[in-house]
């Protein structure tokens, strides 16, 4: 029965299998020593010619191949214990290897922290990229993250549910991945920019308390915390306001971040309205660390609310700041029913940012038919297009929909800050790269023509080539 290399500090005397990856191997003459990589850790093995075929199978390993040990787990003489190794104490002492797998050469070193590589170059070999600690450690705390983060809102009574990838393209605020409908040409589904109304759906079916972990995917403009597919938890609950959603986000950020060893700048989120963010610090995300708090990692996390319901677009036309389910201030109501003071209107929408970063954006949603049509109209939504794109919603709401509101934390944006790196690729299993491309597989990439035919699609090569 295999035994995980963490577990050898406790069974010195005993005979013990191991699997995993030669990470180094150091011939001393006679001696051979191996360092031995699983998932738990490293330890090191010695293998002496006493073992004949033992050793001369060591003698021909290779950094990167997969192996099976037996051999008998020595402590380590007090003064050459290893102290940067949790099985610094003991070693093994080898009598037979078995050669799983052999390894080319890898083309990145995975002795170091990755940083140096070119990114084109990692991501190509993801699956190699992630051997290294460093990403061994983000992807299991990124686990551990999440599963805390279930438990804190099942406590809470909240019901898991999955919603669907294929749905309609619909204006949330980016464009769309599209996917075409073979059974019906002409006609594309579009990938989800986040759960939002089948989220509300959910509320009107009498769920209450809903959250998933969703992917989310947008055709936005790439960069360091932003790529075109990301996780977030996503929560929604009926029958509360803007302060019941806060106070039970924040208690459950809190119970996670220290269960996990965090130290908190502020025992209670500090609050900002939309307007003294952008007074104070010129931006609705922003760092409230002092240099020291920095160096040590603390975690500050703060609250923005009350903003603007509609934005000038590039054109002059007004459009929605956050979504167009977002619900505008009961003191602001006649005004949005009305078309006045567009400018002036404010919402129930709220944003969570730490160490100068947004981590979640959500709101109180609009429930009631009329506030969504008159949101749309003065987007410039004429009734035939509001009914097209948005009919299925407004019949909903017109079967006893509770108010209700929610959030969405981004996951792995969380889990970059929590880890303090600065790219979202250091904290994904398999990301984009800068310019738009998935690792490894080399999307995205051509149809064939019996597919394009198949889709009835058609695709323009001058058109393409401009």
């Amino acid at each position: 029965m295999r035994t995980l290399i963490k577990d050898t500090i406790n069974m010195v005397g005993s005979v013990v299998e191991l699997s995993g990856w030669v990470d180094i191997r150091r011939d001393h003459g006679k001696l051979i020593f191996i360092d031995l990589r699983d998932r738990s850790g490293i330890v090191q093995m010695v293998v002496t010619p006493k073992e004949e075929e033992a050793h001369k199978i060591a003698t021909g390993i290779r950094s990167e191949w997969v192996v099976r040990v037996v051999g008998e787990v020595k402590a380590r003489p007090e003064n050459m214990v290893n102290a940067e190794l949790i099985t610094g104490g003991v070693e093994i002492k080898v009598t037979s290897i078995e050669i799983l797998n052999e390894s080319k050469t890898p083309p990145i070193p995975l002795n170091t922290t990755g940083l140096e590589i070119d990114e084109e170059l990692r991501l190509r070999y993801r699956y190699l990229d992630i051997r290294r600690e460093r990403m061994q450690r983000n992807l299991r705390f990124r686990s551990k993250l999440v599963d805390r983060m279930r438990q804190e809102l099942f406590k809470e009574d909240f019901v898991e549910v999955e919603t669907p990838l294929l749905t309609k393209t619909t204006p949330e605020g980016a464009r769309d991945f599209v996917v075409p409908s073979r059974h019906y040409p002409g006609k594309f589904f579009a990938l989800p920019q986040s759960p939002q109304q089948y989220k509300q759906l959910l509320m009107v079916g009498g769920v209450e308390r809903y959250f998933q972990l969703a992917r989310a995917l947008r055709d936005e403009d790439l960069r360091a915390d932003r790529g075109y597919e990301h996780t977030q938890f996503d929560i929604e609950m009926s029958f509360v306001n803007q302060e019941e959603v806060m106070a039970l986000i924040e208690k459950m950020i809190i119970a996670v971040v220290t269960s996990l060893g965090f130290t908190l700048k502020d025992s209670t989120f500090p609050r900002f309205t939309y307007s003294e963010a952008m007074e104070k610090f010129g931006a609705d995300k922003f760092d409230l660390r002092s240099d020291e708090e920095k160096k040590n990692n603390v975690l500050s996390f703060a609250w923005v609310n009350n903003f603007p319901a509609f934005e000038k677009t590039k054109e002059g036309n007004w459009t929605f700041s956050h979504n167009p389910f977002t619900l505008p201030k009961e003191e602001h109501h006649e005004w949005l029913m009305k078309g006045e003071n567009i400018d002036k209107i404010e919402t129930w929408q709220y944003d969570l940012v730490c160490n100068g970063f947004e981590l979640g954006s959500g709101s109180i949603r609009a429930h009631r038919p009329e506030i969504l049509k008159a949101t749309l109209r003065i987007m410039g939504y004429s009734d035939e297009k509001i009914q097209d794109d948005f009919g299925h919603m407004l019949e909903a709401f017109e079967f006893g929909a509770p108010p209700h509101g929610g959030i969405g934390l981004g996951v792995d944006r969380l889990v970059m800050v929590l880890q303090n790196e600065d790219f979202l690729r250091e904290v994904q299993a398999f990301p984009q790269t800068a310019t738009g491309k998935t690792a490894i597989m080399d999307a995205p990439s051509e149809l064939s023509v019996n597919q394009l035919i198949e889709l009835g699609i058609r695709v323009d090569k001058k058109e393409k080539e401009q």
